[in-house]
Order: structure tokens, then sequence, then C-alpha cells
């Protein structure tokens, strides 16, 4: 499972020194993966304690950063707790789901997808 963090990054100083930067994934990384692809969707959204993501898979990339919370994140039945500050790279078509670790508590998270080249439209809210 592919979980980053600024925790483990040195920041580096761009804008002309005015700026520290923590690359979690640097420019023109994925270009490959992704040619011909297209940005889907970026959107913040909260699980609530006691409830889960639903598993489900999708042609994308997409990526989960925690703003708040811990959870269970679970990609392709490989578990990983993740918390604030975690960037979650998710593979296209890979099932994944993501629960809170606790019944009490919140994970709070945005999310952004890039779809790959030449995939059908997706309804997000029956899947």
């Amino acid at each position: 499972m592919d979980v980053r963090s600024i925790e483990g990054v040195k920041a580096s100083p761009e804008h002309q020194g005015t700026v520290p930067v923590w690359w979690l994934f640097k420019p023109r990384e994925m270009r490959e993966e992704t040619l011909g692809g297209h940005l889907e969707l970026v959107s913040e959204f909260e699980v609530l304690g006691g409830g889960e993501v639903h598993p489900h898979s999708h042609p994308t990339f997409e990526f989960y950063y925690v703003i708040s919370g811990r959870g269970i994140m679970t990609i392709q039945g490989e578990d990983r707790e993740i918390r604030q500050g975690d960037l979650v790279k998710i593979p296209p078509n890979a099932i994944h789901s993501l629960k809170p670790v606790s019944d009490n508590a919140s994970i709070r998270c945005l999310a952004f997808a890039v779809a790959v080249k030449d995939a059908e439209p997706i309804d997000y809210s029956s899947e």
C-alpha cells in the first residue's frame, strides 16, 4: 500500500526559497501512469464514527489526504491505519474502503482522482 507522509520527507525550499514544500509526489512522478487521463474529481469527505466507505473500485488513480482523524484504509484486502497528514495512493480498479478506527470519532479526507485514458463516466452515487 502506498501511503506517504511529510514526517518522512525533508522540506525543499521552493518559490525562490520563500515556501517549504514537502513533495509527497514529485512533479511529473506519475506522468507515464496518468498520460492521456484527466482530473476526475476533487472533494472533501467525512466518514462518521461507526460508518464506512463501502468496498468499491473505479478506473482512476485516487488519492486520499487525511485532514483529521484516524482510519483503517483497505486496498485489495490489505489494511493499514492512516492518520492526519497521510496521503494514500489507490491504484485504478483496486477495491478499496475506509472506516474510522473508533465508533465515536470520524475521519475527514480530501480526495482527488485522475481517470485513466478512455475511462467511461463514473456514477459515484450508485457505486
